[in-house]
């Protein structure tokens, strides 16, 4: 029984620090195309279960876009990262981190390629959810949000306390 229990927080302990990790990558990620880069192969070869981990590989896809040469390249990087996306927010739909990843995108996306049409949702359900989140979760969500420009002086002032 001992040694069942110990597989079990072993394989919910390395999960959270994956996700530790993952989230701290995707924040570098936006900085420099390295830094994408990296983010893309950390995240390109999963095929799991994880709705959230999906999630960012989609926004490591979305963000390779944004460094590419070529504008044939953007596209296609932006519309297979996005469709990714997408399939894990309807996949969980009420899942607060992969608002936020859908939301970072679409606030960061030139408004010529017509992705900004969820962010009142997103940020809607972010709030709303705030509170049944972990504290992790809470901490990535909120540093995130005190730098958005989605998100008004009132509202983060709430979230702030």
């Amino acid at each position: 029984m001992k040694f069942f229990f110990a597989i079990v927080c072993l394989v919910f302990f390395s999960g959270n620090q994956e996700l530790v990790t993952v989230r701290e990558n995707y924040i570098l990620a936006s900085q420099s195309k390295e830094k994408a880069e990296e983010f893309n192969k950390l995240m390109v070869s999963y095929s799991g279960e994880n709705k959230t981990l999906l999630a960012y590989k989609g926004a490591s896809i979305a963000l390779k876009a944004k460094f590419a040469s070529d504008r044939k390249t953007k596209k296609e990087l932006f519309t297979k990262g996005i469709t990714i996306l997408e399939q894990a927010v309807k996949a969980d739909s009420n899942n607060a981190e992969i608002r936020l990843i859908r939301l970072s995108i679409q606030e960061n996306t030139p408004k010529i390629l017509n992705y900004k049409a969820n962010i009142s949702e997103d940020k809607k359900l972010i709030l709303t959810t705030f509170d049944k989140q972990n504290k992790a979760l809470q901490e990535h969500l909120k540093s995130f949000i005190m730098q958005s420009k989605s998100f008004t002086a009132q509202e983060k002032e709430l979230i702030a306390n």
